[in-house]
Parts: C-alpha cells; sequence; structure tokens
C-alpha cells in the first residue's frame, strides 16, 4: 500500500506516537489510546487518526521486526534452514512484546498485518516441508504441532529468571531434539 509522505509535522507527531508506543509495550503496560496522546503531547484525534484501535499501534510496533522476520532468506540445508527460521521467529518474539502480542493475537487491527503474517506461515510451510521431503524430521509433524510448542517455548521463556533469549534458544533446542527424524 503506497501512502502520501506526511507533513513535517504529522511525520513528527507519528513519531511521537510511537515512541510512546514502543516504550508502554516494552514496559508490558496497557496501550490506552488517550493516554498515549497525552504522553505524546499531541491531540487525541491526531492519535486516533494514526492509530484506530490500541492494537493497530502495537501492530505497527511490530511491523519491522515481522518484516525482517518474514524477509530472512533460508539458510544451509533443510534442517539447519528450518532451524535458523525457529530461532529467529522465537528471538523475534522474545525480545520484542509487540512481536509476541502481534502473532498471539486472535485477530489483526490492519490488512499489513494479515499480510505479513500470511507471509511467516507461507514461509515456515515451506521449510517444513523440506525438512519432510529431506527426511530430517519426523514426517508426523505438522505446522499445526509446531506453533503452540513455540507459544509455549515462548511462554517459558518469560516466566523462567533471567535471560529470556538465552532460555529461548536454549528451550528450543530440546525441543529441536524432540522433532528431528531418527532414522534407525
Amino acid at each position: 500500500m503506497t501512502t502520501a509522505p506526511l507533513r513535517k509535522d504529522a511525520a513528527r507527531n507519528w513519531q511521537r506516537i510511537l515512541d510512546v508506543g514502543r516504550r508502554l509495550v516494552d514496559d508490558e503496560a496497557p496501550i490506552q489510546l488517550n493516554e498515549v496522546a497525552r504522553s505524546a503531547e499531541v491531540g487525541v484525534a491526531t492519535v486516533y487518526r494514526h492509530f484506530p484501535t490500541p492494537e493497530a499501534l502495537v501492530e505497527t510496533i511490530a511491523t519491522p521486526g515481522l518484516e525482517a522476520l518474514a524477509d530472512r532468506p533460508p539458510t544451509g540445508d533443510p534442517w539447519e534452514a528450518l532451524r535458523d527460521f525457529l530461532h529467529a521467529a522465537i528471538e523475534a518474539q522474545t525480545s520484542d512484546p509487540a512481536i509476541a502480542t502481534t502473532l498471539a493475537a486472535p485477530h489483526d487491527a490492519l490488512p499489513h498485518t494479515t499480510e505479513l503474517k500470511q507471509r511467516l506461515h507461507a514461509r515456515f510451510a515451506e521449510l517444513l516441508d523440506r525438512a519432510h521431503k529431506a527426511g530430517v524430521i519426523d514426517p508426523a509433524v505438522t505446522a499445526a504441532d509446531i506453533a503452540p510448542l513455540m507459544c509455549g517455548v515462548a511462554f517459558a521463556a518469560k516466566v523462567h529468571p533471567g535471560d529470556r533469549a538465552a532460555t529461548a534458544r536454549r528451550y528450543l533446542d530440546i525441543l529441536f531434539d524432540g522433532l528431528r527424524s531418527r532414522v534407525s
């Protein structure tokens, strides 16, 4: 979707709104658009014009990280490519609460978010299919199996004290040991 560039004052206001939203998301504080307007020192109508719902603001904050993940090229053999993609996905979820919130949401506020999620699902399905065809992952494992397992890893890393990213990588590696095809 192409839009006209914002006027300088509008772009400045948009960035201030995003900055306040980012702070709230990072602090895991609820986003109330009236409070965002006050903190960003802009009018309430300005916030609602750019972001009609709190979810739209969170999705906008998550967009760069989701785009980077969706555009990430596959690396290595089928096993490495799947593993690297899932490691990048869990790293994104544990390092950016906006991404975790956006991926967990049952509905999207923005069409671009829906498109990004579709691209992520397609990339994951492609990598899983390659791993199945190469015989490096248990053939009974489906995308529907891995999605809740990834949520579980992200949740476990969130509640575990210490370095969330390191914990998530460790738990994901344990999960990978269970996913790997056993050749006798």
